[in-house]
């Protein structure tokens, strides 16, 4: 626990059996109340290091994305009684040992949001970030920063912690199960209101990381502007974006468990 919140870490995790047991053990565990492995169908042996570690686990029965992974990560954990849910790719790209530094701006109250920043230490092209990413990354997240009216670093991070009161209140089933589930995120969180702070994380780009090919990153690209632009539409009454509406649709939380989640399952030690 931090400050007497309940923390959880959710590992949305697709083929990453060479990296999940490094990725956990950098995870400072005096810090930290569970884990939460959702597999995503991998073909690997992501599901058998996950119940080595004694990770409580999730498989889906289907390949859901990443974003459809990332909603039955925040089910789970919330079902579990997290307060404060932290998201770390098990596939090594970010750094695990900052996962209390996230947690405590939400612990501390004066946050709802905290994201683990690889531009605000100018490292990220030295860390490995390929150069076309950092230019497409500073590029959208100017773009997203004037159309939202923001000062961010960067959208684009997958490092990222949320107050238990943010992931009740988003509507997060209205928003896509791709990679642009990340945006719609934090378009969410800005819209709703919500509070949103920036950690120094450096990274690492491996061969082992995780990452998109050229046409789903222009994919991307496209769907962030689009997001963004749809959010500043609502602002002038001119659109009603279901991912934006206070009735969409929220996490099932504390219901019987989905049938896309349901799997193997271990509990925590």
């Amino acid at each position: 626990m931090i400050d007497g919140k309940r923390v959880c870490v959710v590992l949305p995790a697709y083929n990453a059996a060479k990296t999940l047991e490094q990725t956990v053990a950098d995870v400072p565990r005096e810090a930290v109340d569970d884990f939460v492995v959702v597999d995503d169908q991998s073909s690997d042996d992501t599901v058998a290091v996950a119940r080595n570690l004694g990770l409580h686990v999730i498989v889906h029965p289907r390949n859901r994305g990443y974003g459809g992974n990332q909603k039955t990560c925040y089910t789970e954990a919330l079902n579990r009684g997290a307060d404060i849910v932290v998201m770390v790719h098990p596939d090594y790209q970010y750094q695990p040992k900052l996962v209390p530094a996230l947690a405590s701006c939400i612990s501390s109250g004066l946050f709802d949001v905290a994201l683990g920043s690889r531009i605000l230490g100018g490292d990220a092209i030295r860390g490995g970030m390929p150069v076309y990413k950092y230019v497409a990354n500073r590029f959208l997240t100017l773009a997203e920063n004037l159309i939202l009216g923001q000062k961010l670093s960067e959208y684009h991070t997958g490092y990222r912690a949320f107050s238990r009161e943010l992931l009740l209140r988003l509507p997060l089933e209205e928003n896509d199960d791709d990679f642009i589930f990340d945006n719609q995120m934090l378009v969410q969180a800005v819209e709703f209101g919500f509070k949103i702070a920036e950690v120094t994380c450096p990274t690492r780009y491996a061969p082992d990381s995780s990452s998109i090919n050229f046409a789903r990153s222009s994919k991307y690209g496209l769907g962030v502007l689009k997001m963004a632009t749809l959010a500043r539409l609502k602002r002038m009454g001119l659109a009603r974006p279901r991912f934006l509406e206070e009735g969409g649709r929220r996490l099932a939380v504390e219901a019987l468990r989905s049938e896309t989640a349901v799997g193997d399952e271990v509990r925590s030690g």
